[in-house]
């Protein structure tokens, strides 16, 4: 089952490890890139950060995309991370399952813009928002699992 995506350019961290896993009572985190799953480096700093007695499985965007169509995920209550809207969009768009997207945050560049305090997005990554929304997609803004849900139809 599928607690939660997440975009989040910092992947795992202190509010994903302990209160987003705690708050939808996730036993995975499943990170998913591209760039992250061909990172040794990277893949060994995220292990570090994994809670106890939760699985942390990290996997290249084809590989995820297989294994959730395959139902070979469906034993665990995942969070799902990815760093970019780019790769949420992929995952969405090869997982008609997924019909939810939280935004937490994403990086700041001299070519964003800044939409809420946390989330800066390209005019490219606004586009495919907009696109997920008239898909029928929930796309919401939440920093901490406890804050509103904000939706981002209205922001953007």
């Amino acid at each position: 089952m599928i607690c939660l995506l997440r975009v989040d350019h910092r992947l795992l961290h202190g509010q994903v490890a302990v209160s987003w896993t705690t708050a939808q009572h996730a036993d995975c985190i499943f990170i998913v890139g591209d760039k992250v799953a061909n990172d040794v480096t990277w893949r060994t700093t995220l292990k570090l950060g994994k809670p106890a007695g939760c699985k942390l499985v990290i996997k290249d965007m084809a590989s995820a995309i297989e294994a959730i169509n395959s139902g070979v995920t469906d034993k665990y209550r995942m969070l799902i991370c990815v760093q970019t809207i780019a790769d949420a969009k992929a995952l969405i768009d090869g997982c008609p399952q997924i019909t939810s997207l939280n935004l937490g945050n994403t990086k700041e560049s001299s070519t964003t813009t800044e939409v809420t305090r946390q989330i800066f997005l390209e005019q490219e990554e606004i586009a495919m928002l907009k696109e997920l929304i008239a898909r029928g997609v929930e796309v919401e803004y939440r920093a901490l699992c406890d804050d509103k849900k904000v939706d981002m139809s209205h922001l953007i």
